[in-house]
């Protein structure tokens, strides 16, 4: 029987295979609920389909063969700038996401199975990527009605907003 614990192939794929793979089935990913010492958390202003336009939470996907510990240290060192553990982090729950949109357009559509978690982290340690944000702010729950925020990222905050 082959081992295949120690496999390797974790690889970004090529577009039309991404293509094909997102009109097919679900993406797993996980999502950082990133707070600062003043009870603040980092949101970006997405570049990029899908949520583009939006403000929401660093995150990423998991890639084939990705650990959920290698995924983790990976998306905080490439959407935060700083390499964390995801011991570091509580986990916040398993959302769902559905847009009508993808990377790709209009369609085909993208569907996410989300692994959210919260960070408390020294502001002063983290630099939101470029990559997938134009902007980033550290915004208090009670102040993000003022900003265009995604309605997934809203779910992540709903219970200060239900007090």
């Amino acid at each position: 029987m082959a081992d295949h614990s120690q496999s390797t192939t974790n690889a970004w794929l090529d577009a039309a295979t991404f293509k094909m793979v997102v009109t097919a089935t679900p993406l797993i990913s996980i999502d950082l609920l990133v707070q600062n010492e003043q009870g603040e958390f980092l949101l970006g202003l997405r570049n990029n389909r899908p949520a583009q336009g939006y403000w929401f939470v660093p995150g990423g996907r998991i890639l084939k063969n990705e650990t959920l510990d290698t995924a983790f240290r990976r998306l905080t060192r490439e959407e935060l700038g700083t390499e964390l553990e995801r011991g570091q982090a509580s986990f916040k729950g398993l959302y769902e996401h559905v847009y009508d949109d993808s990377v790709f357009g209009p369609s085909p559509a993208t569907h996410y199975i989300v692994l959210a978690h919260y960070l408390q982290v020294a502001q002063e340690t983290i630099r939101i990527s470029p990559e997938q944000h134009c902007q980033s702010q550290w915004v208090t729950p009670e102040a993000m009605n003022t900003l265009n925020i995604h309605r997934f990222t809203w779910d992540y905050f709903e219970e200060q907003h239900a007090k």
